[in-house]
């Protein structure tokens, strides 16, 4: 099998798929634009070719890279990055060389927020009602329509930037001149006192679910958008709600892929019902596959290279560990009630790992991350109060 890694290098916790891939026996082939000098060792070691492209962003010049592997290697069968940036061009080069997976139509499903909502509407997942503005003019019909508060976002984009609150006129009135036209947004109600959960897994080739999990948020992407100073904060699941479950699985059903991560975001409301937000088409972001494995004594990183030769993984995810996976971030700034070594004497074996998170990310995230599991939720609380505290 011969599979191409777009943008192996970054980031980095990702490289483990090549490494991985490499492991099972997968021709693993690589295009960049970092220096061959600047990849890590096991990376470099995992790659049977490296093609160094001057710019991952110019479709045609990766396009030339992949025809010169498609020449030297055969066949290509997988192109793929996981890295939500590079979804578009995956699915380019996928078209242009008719390899499996995820096609520009797939991805029309969960790049823009009106398909998706179609989508979910389809499913008979719970929806709040949305508007597309595509003119200054929609924006006065769609407020009219809808009422306050309001959130704006791009129709086409991921995260909380960009992203309008619109409470007023002065609001409406700001989003308007602010909005340059270009591209359309989409209007929804802001939806308060809810938690912002998840429904994660791993599909293979046939569209089975074989992996699944749940995120819960301490804060919202807007709370941290707003609030840059908020520690990230966020916790695996131990069970799953059955009725999350359902959802889930009836909105991977409509959206019909195949082999690869999702990252289905939900609206949990105080009285336990949920309203889908959005579909993902690849893991949560940062280190959330590490966190993944570490709740549940796990690697998806070689479990998704051996599904990917044709392995069914579902008996190894079958013997996972049960617990809560907590994952809090601190920023260099701040001044924080207990050290790294406090913590390490605290929790003992139950901190699993400290990772630097990447520059890219820090801004909003924060500077690094503690991974710790807890056998119950009043355990992972605490861990979170003691990690969190400051002086």
């Amino acid at each position: 099998m011969n599979y191409i890694v777009t943008s192996p290098y970054f980031p980095q916790n990702f490289q483990k798929f090549a490494i991985e891939l490499h492991k099972a026996g997968v021709n693993v082939l690589g295009i960049g634009q970092e220096p061959y000098e600047q990849l890590d060792t096991p990376l470099k070691a995992a790659l049977t070719e490296y093609f160094r492209v001057q710019n991952l962003e110019d479709a045609a010049e990766v396009k030339r890279a992949v025809a010169y592997l498609f020449y030297k290697h055969g066949a290509i069968d997988r192109i793929e990055s996981q890295n939500e940036y590079w979804l578009p061009l995956d699915a380019q080069l996928r078209e242009q060389f008719n390899v499996f997976g995820m096609r520009e139509s797939d991805l029309r499903k969960t790049r823009y927020k009106s398909a998706m909502k179609a989508l979910f509407i389809k499913a008979g997942v719970p929806v709040v009602p949305g508007y597309l503005v595509k003119t200054h003019k929609d924006i006065a019909k769609g407020v009219a329509e809808l009422g306050s508060p309001l959130i704006a976002k791009p129709d086409s984009g991921v995260g909380a930037a960009a992203t309008y609150k619109l409470t007023s006129e002065a609001d409406v009135a700001h989003f308007a001149e602010a909005w340059d036209g270009a591209h359309p947004y989409f209007l929804e109600p802001f939806v308060e006192n809810a938690a912002i959960t998840t429904f994660d897994g791993l599909i293979n080739a046939q569209g089975e679910i074989v992996y699944q999990t749940g995120i819960t948020y301490y804060y919202t992407p807007i709370d941290l958008f707003d609030n840059p100073a908020l520690d990230w904060t966020y916790y695996i699941e131990k069970t799953l709600d059955p009725q999350l479950v359902d959802y889930g699985h009836k909105i991977v059903k409509a959206f019909g892929m195949r082999e690869r991560f999702f990252h289905i975001e939900f609206f949990k409301k105080a009285n336990g019902e949920y309203i889908v937000i959005e579909y993902n088409n690849r893991p949560a972001g940062a280190f959330a596959v590490d966190v993944y494995n570490y709740t549940h004594s796990l690697d998806l990183y070689a479990l998704y290279a051996r599904m990917v030769c044709g392995e069914d993984i579902r008996p190894a995810v079958a013997a996972r560990t049960e617990q809560y996976g907590l994952a809090v971030t601190r920023r260099d700034y701040k001044h924080y009630a207990h050290s790294e070594a406090d913590i390490r004497a605290h929790y003992g074996d139950a901190l699993k790992a400290v990772l630097r998170m990447p520059q890219a990310f820090a801004g909003l995230q924060g500077d690094v991350m503690y991974v710790l599991t807890a056998p119950t939720l009043e355990a992972m609380q605490a861990m979170e109060r003691y990690v969190s505290e400051q002086v």
